[in-house]
């Protein structure tokens, strides 16, 4: 194979930025360091000062296949991935049928092997009738079990303490959480009805999935994890009440971590009057102290990584109702850049933000040879023009649902390029055709 010499490059890598080259062959990092020489065969690519990161993996997606292929698919969503920099992800287990059985796992596997543009794993599902699938499982099929305590899922919210326990007890790998307290947003959803009935303005779908829905459950999931010494991942957190409850002690001590979406990070509940249904999420987002809570809690350590929870939409379905109008915001291809500018802000530093999107979710969930700028490591690579301005309605958008929520936004960063297993999988505006993602390993 052709090496690659990306020369240039301010390096972001393990807590320290450096004016580096970086040098791949055969889809591996084999060699980082100041002058790397080559030879006349290589591709070289001039960063001329960009930041060089390791690629984004994104631990909590939904790409909608099989049975949701309306809203996207495996390679059209993870297409966006890598125009965005995320280079690996972690897809999740409610669509249609929900990936609730080692069977369906698998076949979600097979699709990708064919179609993914970023490398993947997917979620088991938990839910009240698949304990002996849970214990079956291979800690290496899976990046996790996804156990929706809320009642966003459908078939998929697990509602009996019993199985819960039975859950948390039994996993044979990390369990990842969806935390909101169903009784609490059915009762705060039938007191609005009474007085809007179909028409509940938007603007209250915080009052709705509210702080203390959320804060119930995820003390709830604690409580069981501990009870049961469980590895728990609690996902998108969204107040600032269940930041008291997190731990901010080094990622290597805790058995407990959490996850903030970089939509928590950005919007605030004042947004909902300009942007309506296209910000509707489950957890909602919530006041702008909530915001300001949450990048503290990036930079106290108490949240530990950034991901997406990229959940695409029809636009038909989002100009719906507020009670018809499903949860969920298509992400993936601004959410590198998104969360770049709360470094141009000065509230994160370039090494936190490899932290947060790279580093820490190898680590947690014991991913194999990637999530690093190591040699011998995948060189999965995303290259960022830290000074090129980029607006959002100036790019096409790679969803198939064909919107963002970001639209009128002007980001200060730009992706560049992103590589995938050393493969040049995006670079200045255009994606590569061919998809060469690869199945995540872990070292479990």
């Amino acid at each position: 194979m052709t090496t690659t010499r990306i020369v240039n490059a301010l390096t972001v890598n393990e807590g320290t930025t450096s004016h580096q080259d970086l040098l791949i062959r055969n889809g591996r990092i084999a060699a980082v360091g100041g002058r790397l020489s080559g030879s006349a065969s290589d591709r070289v690519i001039d960063a001329n000062g960009m930041a060089l990161f390791p690629g984004m993996i994104d631990d909590q997606v939904h790409f909608r296949e099989p049975g949701l292929t309306h809203k996207g698919d495996i390679g059209s969503e993870s297409r966006a991935a890598v125009a965005g920099g995320i280079t690996s992800y972690m897809e999740m287990p409610n669509t249609l049928p929900p990936t609730t059985t080692i069977e369906r796992l698998e076949h979600k596997h097979r699709i990708a092997r064919n179609s993914s543009f970023a490398n993947y794993s997917f979620y088991l599902g938990g839910a009240n009738d698949n304990i002996e699938a849970i214990k079956m499982l291979d800690p290496n099929q899976a990046c996790g079990v996804k156990v929706f305590m809320g009642a966003s899922t459908g078939n998929m919210l697990v509602d009996d303490p019993m199985t819960l326990e039975q859950i948390f007890t039994h996993s044979p790998i990390i369990v990842a959480t969806h935390c909101e307290d169903s009784p609490t947003i059915a009762e705060n959803t039938r007191r609005f009805e009474i007085i809007y009935g179909e028409d509940i303005p938007i603007t209250l779908h915080p009052a709705i999935r509210s702080e203390a829905a959320c804060y119930q459950s995820t003390a709830l999931a604690l409580d069981l994890a501990r009870r049961c010494d469980t590895r728990l991942h609690i996902l998108h957190v969204s107040t600032a009440k269940e930041l008291a409850l997190l731990s901010s002690k080094p990622l290597v001590e805790k058995r407990i971590t959490a996850e903030v979406c970089v939509h928590h990070l950005h919007f605030r509940g004042s947004d909902y009057r300009e942007k309506g249904n296209l910000i509707k999420c489950n957890p909602a987002i919530k006041t702008e102290t909530d915001r300001q809570q949450l990048i503290m809690a990036l930079q106290e350590g108490r949240i530990d990584v950034v991901g997406t929870d990229h959940a695409p939409h029809s636009l038909a379905e989002k100009q719906q109702t507020y009670l018809r109008a499903p949860s969920g915001l298509p992400l993936v291809q601004h959410a590198f850049v998104s969360l770049l500018e709360h470094v141009h802000d000065g509230a994160l530093t370039l090494a936190q933000v490899a932290e947060k999107t790279a580093h820490n979710p190898a680590k947690l969930f014991e991913v194999k040879d990637r999530g690093y700028l190591r040699e011998g490591y995948w060189a999965d690579l995303v290259l960022v023009d830290l000074n090129r301005s980029g607006v959002v309605d100036d790019q096409p958008i790679h969803y198939r649902c064909g919107w963002t929520p970001f639209a009128g936004r002007t980001f200060r960063s730009t992706v560049t390029a992103t590589f995938v297993c050393g493969h040049l999988a995006y670079i200045d505006g255009k994606i590569n055709p061919e998809p060469r993602g690869m199945r995540l390993e872990f070292k479990r």
